[in-house]
């Protein structure tokens, strides 16, 4: 199925305004208020598109196209879709604030336990969580661009002065998100003899190294990023002493929320005071993805372009940015370790902190291998090696090979999901787990964005193929009845077979929402020049010095008496060659076909000028 980013961000618009929108007023409905991360993923569903996209901006009503206006008629005429958004980012906001004026990022009913006896406590609903941190700085970041435009366009007195209140408060949640997200951070140091060290140590040997060849390894592989660690990273975290011990491993990521102990980090800005931490000092591979898709939204070139931090948040994207390099070059190294055969290669991924197997861990780690892949431009070789385990992913997966009976793999990672234990949470009542079941739409997230990274003919077309197909199974999940006709997800329209799970909450807003951020994802692949050929590129060089030679021919033959009608085909033959020639370098194919199209003209008017001499 062809990934049509335009019409398929047009359809998911008017689902969400048919669900959203009532009476041309925005409608949290009943869940809405009861989880920090479901609501900021459900704005950012209108949002993130409607800043990262020139067509579907919504915040100039003069500039608002007509099709983007259809999808959301539901939602009012041109000049009423950006008010009703600043209204129900100020109800987001607001939701989401304490009595003590402090910014919320509740979990709330994302939160589940296994332990039978015991519900998950009120206390245990409010706690932050990782997922809503990152979620938050995306969202206000698409906030404030879109009110930085909006307020130069509305000349109504009340919206500009919800638009005020909101650019503070957004502001004021930007900051309590970067600060959050400083305090989550996370360095696990632990012995080689531990279990989580074995675990580490078999993961990476893959039984080919004993554990002093690993350590060994290690220590020389990691040596410049354990003392950049130990140097550089001291903002919101206390680094375990043991870290300079070379003959002790680590590693590095972001916990599920705030660590437990975690010293406060001074601000300036008012964001009230800073809540105690509950977790424990262990990176998850989940959160830490998590967390590095939200920062790197923070250096975009339209967050720059527009200066939407303020000094403050400014150096503190600069600690985060310190933290994010770190980490994808910690676990890029893990994924990579040995010689031979990758780690990340043998699947599934074994995590040494919660102690857990799954294809989605090792979509997790090579989720977090595509962002270093993307910011040191990487190498064919390292690229053509993911795409090898993407498409092992997807058949793993069960997206581009069928299911078994009573298959297990629908069940964990599509049905119910992969439930994670957040450890530390027992100390507040029952021990809480985090259910992921987004890993279709979370391998279709990482093969655009390899897509988009490749330059190689080969790689791309598998990789392209591969999006299409994860794409299509997508795009079938879609409810298709009910709540939320037209939104995600449905598993049983794909998996007929697979065991019926209700779920409490109709739409899944996290699902949505990462489909949503592939399509623009998509667009800007779309949307940079095609890859280049080579061979093409000498073939159409050929072609073009051989048709100009014919021309520079055809132009010092007697002109016939037809009226001017001979002058005029030379003169369209010229401008295409030119044409053919400006883009040899960028679309040799384009020029290819143009010049083609020159040869075959100029060779009859060739064959006519000989039939009219032999006539003569």
């Amino acid at each position: 199925m062809q990934i049509k980013p335009r019409q398929h961000l047009l359809d998911i618009w008017q689902a969400m305004a048919r669900h959203s929108f009532t009476d041309g007023e925005w409608d949290w409905g009943e869940w809405g208020g009861q989880s920090s991360v479901a609501d900021a993923e459900r704005l950012l569903c209108l949002l993130y598109p409607a800043t990262e996209i020139a067509a579907f901006r919504v915040d100039d009503p003069d500039t608002t196209q007509e099709d983007v206006q259809q999808a959301l008629r539901k939602a009012g005429s041109r000049l009423d879709i950006p008010a009703d958004l600043v209204t129900a980012t100020a109800d987001f906001m607001r939701m989401h604030t304490g009595e003590d004026k402090r910014p919320t990022f509740a979990g709330g009913y994302y939160f589940g336990t296994q332990d039978k006896t015991r519900e998950v406590t009120e206390e245990q609903r409010q706690i932050g969580v990782v997922d809503s941190f990152s979620m938050s700085i995306t969202l206000c970041l698409a906030t404030l661009g879109f009110l930085k435009v909006y307020e130069t366009r509305t000349w109504r007195s009340d919206i500009k002065e919800a638009i005020a209140e909101l650019r503070q408060a957004t502001s004021n949640r930007l900051t309590a998100a970067m600060v959050s997200l400083l305090r989550s951070f996370a360095v696990n140091v632990f012995d080689p003899d531990s279990s989580q060290g074995r675990t580490l140590c078999e993961l990476l040997g893959q039984g080919r190294l004993s554990q002093r060849q690993v350590l060994n390894k290690f220590q020389n592989r990691f040596r410049a990023l354990r003392a950049a660690i130990n140097e550089s990273v001291f903002l919101g975290i206390d680094v375990q002493d043991g870290l300079k011990d070379e003959n002790q491993l680590f590693e590095c990521g972001w916990a599920w929320t705030l660590v437990k102990d975690a010293p406060e980090v001074e601000t300036g800005e008012p964001i009230g005071p800073q809540p105690e931490g509950v977790a424990n000092a262990v990176p998850y591979l989940y959160f830490t993805v998590v967390a590095l898709d939200g920062i790197q939204d923070m250096f975009s070139d339209r967050t720059l372009t527009l200066g939407l931090l303020n000094a403050e948040q400014q150096r503190l994207a600069e600690a985060l940015r310190l933290r994010w390099e770190l980490t994808q070059q910690y676990w890029s190294g893990i994924a990579r370790f040995g010689d031979d055969r990758w780690p990340l290669e043998d699947i599934p991924w074994r995590t040494t902190g919660q102690k857990l197997e799954s294809e989605y861990f090792s979509l997790s780690v090579a989720a977090i291998l595509v962002h270093d892949l993307m910011r040191r431009r990487a190498t064919d070789d390292d690229l053509t090696r993911t795409v090898s385990v993407m498409e092992r992913l997807a058949e793993r997966g069960r997206i581009t090979s069928r299911m078994v009976r009573d298959d297990a793999v629908v069940h964990n990672l599509h049905n119910v999901g992969v439930a994670l234990p957040l450890q530390g949470s027992e100390r507040t009542g029952p021990l809480l787990q985090w259910s992921m079941n987004d890993f279709s739409a979370q391998l279709l997230k990482r093969t655009i964005q390899l897509c988009t990274l490749s330059r190689n003919l080969a790689s791309h077309d598998r990789l392209l193929s591969l999006a299409e197909g994860i794409f299509e199974h997508m795009w079938r999940r879609r409810i298709r009845d009910g709540e939320g006709i037209g939104l995600w997800d449905s598993v049983h329209h794909v998996y007929p077979e697979a065991e019926s799970h209700r779920r409490r909450v109709p739409v899944s807003w996290s699902i949505t929402e990462r489909v949503t951020e592939v399509m623009v994802q998509a667009h800007a692949m779309y949307r940079q020049p095609p890859i280049r050929s080579a061979e093409l590129t000498d073939l159409a060089r050929a072609l073009i010095s051989e048709a100009a030679h014919l021309l520079g021919n055809e132009q010092m033959e007697p002109t016939p008496s037809d009226d001017g009608r001979h002058g005029l085909q030379l003169r369209n033959i010229e401008v295409k060659l030119r044409r053919a020639r400006s883009l040899v370098d960028e679309q040799p194919g384009t020029a290819y076909a143009l010049t083609l199209d020159v040869l075959g003209q100029l060779d009859s008017l060739a064959r006519a000028r000989e039939a009219a001499e032999r006539g003569v």
